[in-house]
C-alpha cells in the first residue's frame, strides 16, 4: 500500500496550527485564509489515496469562503475569532447544496437545501468548508468502512482501523487536514475514533448541540467537535453550540455557560470508572489508565473507584440502537436492500423484531440509569475511564479477530452509557500500546457541565501524565 512518507509528521506546519494561532496570523498579515486552505487542501489530497478520510474534497467552495475569509480580515471585519479556519464535515450531516451519501449507495445522495443546524453556525463563523469526511453507512457502527466508499485507515498504523462512525473526521484531524472537524456520536462515534487515533473529542451534553434532521437512532445521538486539542475542542464548541427551533428535542432551557474557569487537578474529587458495560479492558491500556490515575493522585485529586449502577446496559443500548437501525432500513426502498452493509442489514432485521413493549421498558431502564448517573456527578467532579476498552485492531472488521465477539457494542462498552445518560464525554489522548496504537482517556462530567468537564480535561492534558 502506498503510503505519504509519515502521515503524522510530513504536513507543514500551517496544517498544524491551532485556530488561535490561524487568528494571530491572520489578523498580522503574517498568514492568508487563501494559504491556509490551500495548504490543507494539498494535505487532504495526500492522505487519500492511502487513508481514505473523505468522500469529497471541495477545492472549488474552499477555496472560494477563504478568499472572502481573506478580504474580510484585511477589512479588519472578520466574522469572528475562527473566520478563515478549515473545517471539515461529517457525510451524515447536511451541508446546503451538497450531496450527502449517509456512508451508502444503497440510497440516492440527499440534496441538503439548508445547512444542519452545526454546519450554520460554522458557516456564519467563516469557517473554511474543504471537504466531507467518510463514515459507515448511516453511521450504524463505531468503525469506519463502508460497501460503497472502502476502508477508512488509521494514519499511527494503517493495518489498524480508526474506529468510528465518525472515523474520517478523526484520520483527517489526526493528519492535519483542517483544524474542526465536525463528528456525531450515538453510542462513541467521536469518542472512539479519537481515542484510536490520538486526537482530542467531545460528546457535548445532550441538547448542547442542535440537531435537525433528527437521528433516526434517536436521543442517543449527539453532535459535537473533534480537533487535535483540547484549546481547538473548545473553540469549535463555542460556535457549534446553541439553539436552534428545528431541533423540537432541545429543552427551552438555557445551559450553563461554556465560559467555566480554569481548573487545576489537585483538590478534584474524581470516580475512576475502569469496568466497561459489556466485556473486558485489555490489560495493556488498563496499565497505561492505572498508571494515570496514580499520576492524578500524586498531584493532588482525590480518585475513588468508580462502577456503573448494575443494570444491563448492553441490551438496553441493543435495543435502542437496534430499533433505529430498523426505522432507518424502511427508508431505503426494497431494490436498494441488497446493497446494503451486510452488518447494517442484521441489526435493521433484529431491530424489526423488537415489540413496542421491549422499547418501552428499555427506555424505562436507561431513565433509571440516567437518574442514577446524574446523582453520581453530584458527588464527582468527574469520571474518568479508558476512552476504549481494547486498542485498534484490524481495518475492515467489526470486532477483533479471534475475540468471538460478534458486534462492536461488545467492546464499546466505555462510550454508549454515556449516550444513554446524554452527559458530556471528553475523549483525550493518553499515550500507546507497544506497537504503536493510540490509547484514549475518557472524562465524563454532569449534564450541561460541558465547559469544566473541557478545563479538566485542558488541567490533564497540561500536567503532561497522558504522555507516555
Amino acid at each position: 500500500m502506498s503510503m505519504p512518507r509519515d502521515p503524522l509528521e510530513d504536513a507543514g506546519s500551517i496544517c498544524r496550527m491551532s485556530a488561535a494561532e490561524l487568528a494571530a496570523g491572520y489578523e498580522a498579515g503574517q498568514l492568508s485564509p487563501v494559504e491556509v486552505a490551500r495548504a490543507v487542501l494539498a494535505r487532504a489530497e495526500e492522505i487519500q489515496p492511502s487513508l481514505n478520510a473523505f468522500t469529497r474534497i471541495d477545492h472549488d467552495g474552499a477555496l472560494k469562503a477563504a478568499e472572502a475569509s481573506q478580504a474580510r480580515w484585511r477589512a479588519k471585519k472578520p466574522l469572528s475569532p475562527v473566520d478563515g479556519v478549515p473545517t471539515t464535515i461529517k457525510d451524515i450531516v447536511w451541508m446546503k447544496d451538497q450531496a450527502m451519501r449517509y456512508g451508502t449507495v444503497a440510497v440516492p445522495p440527499v440534496e441538503a437545501g439548508e445547512d444542519a443546524p452545526a454546519v450554520k453556525r460554522l458557516r456564519e463563523a467563516g469557517c473554511v468548508f474543504i471537504g466531507i469526511t467518510t463514515t459507515p453507512e448511516f453511521g450504524w457502527k463505531a468503525l469506519t468502512d463502508s460497501p460503497g466508499f472502502g476502508i477508512t485507515r488509521n494514519p499511527h498504523r494503517p493495518d489498524v482501523t480508526p474506529g468510528g462512525s465518525s472515523g474520517g473526521a478523526a484520520v483527517a484531524a489526526a493528519v492535519g487536514a483542517g483544524v474542526f472537524h465536525l463528528g456525531t456520536d450515538g453510542g462513541g462515534s467521536i469518542r472512539i475514533p479519537s481515542s484510536f487515533t490520538g486526537i482530542v473529542g467531545l460528546k457535548p451534553s445532550f441538547g448542547r448541540v442542535a440537531a435537525y434532521p433528527a437521528s433516526p437512532f434517536g436521543t442517543v445521538a449527539h453532535i459535537g467537535p473533534m480537533t487535535r486539542s483540547v484549546a481547538d475542542t473548545k473553540a469549535m464548541l463555542a460556535v457549534m453550540a446553541g439553539r436552534d427551533e428545528r431541533d423540537w428535542y432541545q429543552q427551552p432551557g438555557v445551559f450553563p455557560s461554556l465560559n467555566a474557569a480554569p481548573e487545576k487537578v489537585a483538590g478534584l474529587r474524581i470516580g475512576y470508572w475502569s469496568k466497561p458495560a459489556f466485556g473486558a479492558v485489555d490489560p495493556e491500556i488498563e496499565a497505561r489508565i492505572g498508571r494515570v490515575v496514580q499520576a492524578l493522585e500524586a498531584a493532588g485529586a482525590e480518585v475513588e473507584p468508580f462502577d456503573l449502577p448494575a443494570q444491563d446496559l448492553h441490551a438496553v443500548f441493543q435495543i435502542l440502537w437496534f430499533a433505529g437501525a430498523a426505522a432507518r432500513r424502511e427508508m431505503v426502498p426494497e431494490e436498494g436492500r441488497g446493497a446494503l452493509d451486510p452488518g447494517f442489514r442484521d441489526i435493521a432485521e433484529a431491530g424489526s423484531r423488537l415489540t413496542a413493549a421491549d422499547f418501552i421498558k428499555a427506555s424505562g431502564t436507561r431513565a433509571a440509569f440516567g437518574t442514577a448517573m446524574d446523582a453520581a456527578l453530584e458527588r464527582y467532579d468527574v469520571l474518568i475511564s479508558p476512552g476504549v476498552a481494547i486498542a485498534p485492531f484490524t481495518a475492515g472488521q467489526e470486532v477483533p479477530e479471534g475475540s468471538g465477539m460478534r458486534r462492536w457494542t461488545e467492546w464499546a462498552g466505555f462510550s454508549y452509557p454515556i449516550n444513554l445518560s446524554q452527559q458530556p464525554g471528553a475523549a483525550i489522548p493518553c499515550g500507546k500500546t507497544a506497537d504503536g496504537r493510540p490509547i484514549g482517556l475518557q472524562i465524563v462530567g454532569a449534564r450541561g457541565a460541558d465547559g469544566r468537564v473541557l478545563e479538566i480535561a485542558q488541567a490533564i492534558e497540561d500536567l503532561g501524565i497522558t504522555r507516555n
